[in-house]
């Protein structure tokens, strides 16, 4: 996997799982991913960062996402006494990121922050979204992530977490059709660099059908 970020909202990430290569970015303007098995898809509502980076990656969006947040308690993390922030995402957000077939309900995030050091020790969010249908049917999509972000070190005097582990549950039901599904990931870091010589915009520009349907959309304001 390859990661590559200029600030929050301009980054580009590229992996190969089970020999698919699948890429996805962000420009500043719009989100975007692509996978070699099927089209370019864009992301309704402003750009956000990737999820990726809050698991110890960039502390400054970390420090953003949670600015607003609210501190609910206190909880004991692989022995480390934590702080729990929790955050709600607004109507306004929640409204911009929907779409005419999708309404995202909710979306919850927590973050359990060491109470000795500051940083990051478990990253969880909660979203629920709503498949809209013909008549009263619709689906509705749960899906629940938990992070556990370990071996914290140094790079040029900023400290990076360098590896951790992901669950994710997808529960699906509506319409009769009850589905339950989990993914378990574990990751580590393997370099880290800042201040890339030759990084430039062209590295963050999304696919031509992408980038023609965001022209086209800009053009119709």
């Amino acid at each position: 996997m390859r990661l590559w970020q200029k600030n929050p909202d301009l980054w580009f990430l590229e992996l190969v799982v089970s020999g698919c290569k699948v890429s996805a970015g962000s420009n500043g303007k719009v989100a975007w991913s692509q996978s070699s098995s099927g089209p370019s898809n864009a992301s309704k509502g402003p750009p956000r960062p990737l999820r990726r980076f809050f698991q110890g990656l960039d502390p400054r969006s970390t420090a953003n996402l949670f600015l607003n947040a609210v501190c609910t308690g206190e909880k004991t993390i692989n022995n480390e006494d934590c702080f729990i922030l929790k955050l709600e995402t607004g109507a306004t957000i929640l409204k911009a990121h929907s779409t005419p077939n999708t309404q995202i309900v909710h979306h919850t995030i927590w973050g359990y922050f060491s109470q000795r050091t500051g940083l990051l020790i478990q990253f969880e969010d909660s979203k629920l979204v709503r498949m809209k249908a013909k008549g009263d049917d619709s689906v509705f999509w749960e899906t629940n992530m938990e992070s556990v972000i370990e071996d914290y070190r140094y790079i040029d005097g900023i400290n990076i977490a360098h590896s951790g582990k992901t669950a994710a549950s997808i529960y699906r039901y509506g319409k009769s059709l009850n589905h339950r599904g989990k993914i378990e990931e574990t990751w580590r870091i393997e370099e880290v660099d800042f201040n890339i010589w030759g990084l430039s915009m062209d590295c963050f520009l999304p696919p031509a059908d992408v980038k023609k349907e965001q022209e086209s959309e800009e053009q119709g304001m």
